[in-house]
């Protein structure tokens, strides 16, 4: 009676190692599984290779007692790789109701060189670049009232600054909406 036990339990291993062998051949053997689908393309990507324009308004509150915190922005991404390029965020803190801008550029610039903000054709006002980290260096700067004038009703913003090689690297973003989305958030 042992020994009908062990060839039952001998067949019953052997049958299993057989029946994963040939699980494992079926899937060897089976059709690949289908790729996801591909995310959908963005609208219209500009010739530069960056992403559709569009200024964002937001609107935040500590609590529900404090005031509200309104901010836009407005983004370039590489369509390819999805990479941001320039943020843009303009904010109007509600204590000096003077508006702010928090620019985010990439990593890899001529830093002494700083970067420089341009309405259309209009003149190029320096900025320092204050700090960089790992998601990219940054400017954070005042908006004079003139150069808020000029973001109003001008056609678009130029951000320049230079890479490691000293060479100007212009991205547009354009201003089609900016007075818009500016009267939602001062």
């Amino acid at each position: 009676m042992k020994i009908a036990v062990k060839c039952l339990l001998v067949l019953a291993v052997a049958l299993s190692a057989t029946s994963l062998v040939h699980a494992q051949a079926q899937k060897k053997n089976a059709p690949a599984p289908a790729a996801p689908a591909p995310a959908p393309a963005p609208a219209a990507p500009q010739a530069d290779g960056t992403s559709p324009p569009g200024w964002v308004a937001r609107c935040t509150s500590g609590s529900r007692e404090a005031p509200l915190e309104c901010a836009m922005e407005q983004n370039a991404v590489l369509t390819k790789t999805g990479q941001l390029i320039v943020l843009v965020n303009i904010r109007v803190p509600g204590d000096t109701r003077a508006p702010q801008a928090l620019i985010q550029l990439p990593l890899g610039l001529n830093l002494p060189a700083g970067a420089k903000l341009q309405v259309d054709e209009g003149k190029a006002v320096d900025v320092a670049i204050q700090t960089c980290e790992a998601r990219g260096c940054y400017v954070n700067a005042p908006i004079a009232a003139d150069m808020l004038a000029a973001l109003k009703t001008g056609k678009q913003l130029k951000i320049l600054f230079q890479n490691l090689s000293k060479e100007t690297i212009t991205i547009p973003m354009p201003l089609t909406d900016f007075a818009t989305v500016y009267e939602k958030i001062k």
